[in-house]
């Protein structure tokens, strides 16, 4: 580890290793030590990255399927010798605790093992010309190709696995990518680098910037050359890099405030509050499809709303290197200010807090909040903390109508016994995705993975993402007599 945090001085263009000129010094989010002094990116730099990526898509275009599905078969090898390595890395830049961090690396792997196999699986198809008239005897097929350059910003949530969201699709389909990491979180976007360094991708096919979200995103989202920008995070980001992008592809993976609901028809409530607990609270909450909303029937309100409070008392906070950790600190003090202010909001608009919300060193206790008005930051917005909101429901169609009371909609999730309310959530919920009898944090790597409203545009999931990173050509073939 040691030899590589050396190299966390230098950018990544054009297959070298580049010497910053100035520097970022990295603190730990749980105890505010040093961690590495990681380079800045100057406009020069983003400019070469992105020239290095344009000369090599020259090369990467006319790879071969098997070709690149090697390059990612390789990297999912490589990642797996160096599981641990990868997972302490993590847990050290975000303070996610340890045990969440290794499950990202695993999923990690399989997001990069299921790239490795769609590369194989892009394809166009026929067309029967024939079905109009003037179609007679010509041939008709598409083709999907490469776009180009592909821009990728990502957050510091999942720092590892949404990485390889936006990587594995674009050098699957034959792209090339300039790569924005989070400024939290730059370690492990350089330890990837290392990686298809060594999978034999093909120089200047990556480039890793660090630095500046403006300096880079804002050249990398107005630049001509590059073809589709690639982005999680911030609504408000979001809606920016789509005014500035024009006509070209985006993708925006952007926030939530993800409801569940538990219907009074359901079985074994306790396991149903353990599933929420987990959902609402893993990785302190800062993840898009978290668990922020519980929209719970009046009539058994008092019994989840006991078991929930249990559950989240026995929750172990502390260092995310500890393995019997559950929560640690948010990725900075600002968040944990602005997460207990919000609290506090709640608080004076006649919510209750139930247990947590205080701060035990930088980690902030997980909470449990109830009577909040629908119109409390708490409920309304994105918290991205370790808060859960829960609100009695009369009906499904109470609770349905609540649900959809908001201005994102990524995934949600429902509880019941009940068939037809199960049916009636599926079909008016508005969101990217439904879980039936089981939370909104749920995501296989696979799945297509996005959202309506302010949750953003697009989809990702290796299939998904290709669609999105690929154009598609149509070919026609006369083969009347002239």
């Amino acid at each position: 580890m040691e030899g590589f945090i050396m190299l966390l001085q230098h950018l990544f263009i054009n297959g070298q290793w580049r010497e910053g000129k100035t520097y970022q010094t990295l603190l730990s989010p749980y105890s505010g030590e040093t961690i590495a002094q990681v380079a800045i990116a100057s406009e020069q730099d983003v400019e070469d990255a992105i020239d290095g990526a344009v000369e090599a898509f020259k090369v990467t275009r006319k790879m071969a399927a098997h070709e690149r599905s090697a390059v990612l078969g390789k990297v999912v090898e490589l990642l797996k010798e160096r599981k641990e390595e990868a997972a302490e890395l993590i847990a050290k830049e975000a303070a996610k605790p340890i045990k969440t961090a290794r499950g990202e690396v695993d999923r990690t792997i399989e997001t990069y093992r299921f790239a490795a196999e769609e590369a194989k699986r892009i394809q166009g198809e026929t067309l029967p010309m024939d079905a109009a008239p003037g179609g007679e005897g010509r041939i008709a097929y598409t083709v999907k190709e490469p776009v180009g350059v592909v821009g990728a910003i990502t957050p510091f949530n999942f720092p590892m696995n949404l990485v390889a969201h936006k990587l594995g699709p674009a050098i699957a389909a034959g792209n090339t990518v300039v790569l924005k990491p989070a400024g939290q979180t730059p370690l492990s976007a350089y330890f990837i680098v290392e990686l298809f360094e060594k999978a034999g991708l093909p120089k200047g096919a990556l480039q890793v910037i660090s630095g500046s979200g403006k300096t880079i995103g804002d050249k990398l989202v107005t630049d001509p050359r590059v073809k589709h920008i690639t982005f999680t995070g911030s609504p408000k980001v979001g809606v920016g890099i789509r005014e500035k992008a024009g006509l070209k592809g985006v993708t925006l993976e952007l926030g939530s405030n993800s409801a569940v609901i538990v219907d009074e028809e359901v079985d074994n409530l306790e396991s149903i509050a353990g599933r929420v607990v987990t959902g609402a609270y893993s990785f302190q909450g800062q993840v898009c499809i978290s668990v922020q909303r519980v929209y719970v029937h009046e009539r058994i309100a008092d019994t989840f709303t006991q078991l929930l409070a249990e559950k989240v008392s026995n929750l172990r906070i502390g260092d995310p290197l500890d393995p019997n950790t559950d929560v640690s600190a948010l990725i900075t003090e600002e968040d944990t200010q602005r997460v207990q202010e919000w609290i506090r909001e709640a608080e004076s608009e006649g919510g209750k807090v139930v247990v947590g919300g205080e701060v035990e060193g930088r980690v902030l206790k997980p909470a449990i909040l109830t009577g909040v008005p629908r119109s409390a930051k708490v409920s309304s917005h994105e918290v991205f903390g370790p808060v859960m909101v829960l609100h009695r429901v009369n009906s499904i169609k109470d609770a349905i109508e609540q649900v959809n009371d908001s201005m994102f909609g990524l995934q949600a999730g429902i509880f019941t016994k009940n068939i037809h309310h199960a049916l009636e959530a599926a079909e008016a919920l508005e969101v990217g995705g439904v879980m039936i009898n089981d939370t909104p944090t749920f995501r296989v790597d696979h799945m297509p993975y996005g959202g309506v409203k302010q949750s953003g545009h697009g989809r990702e999931g290796i299939k998904y993402a290709i669609e999105e990173m690929t154009e598609l050509k149509l070919v026609v073939i006369n083969r009347n007599e002239q």
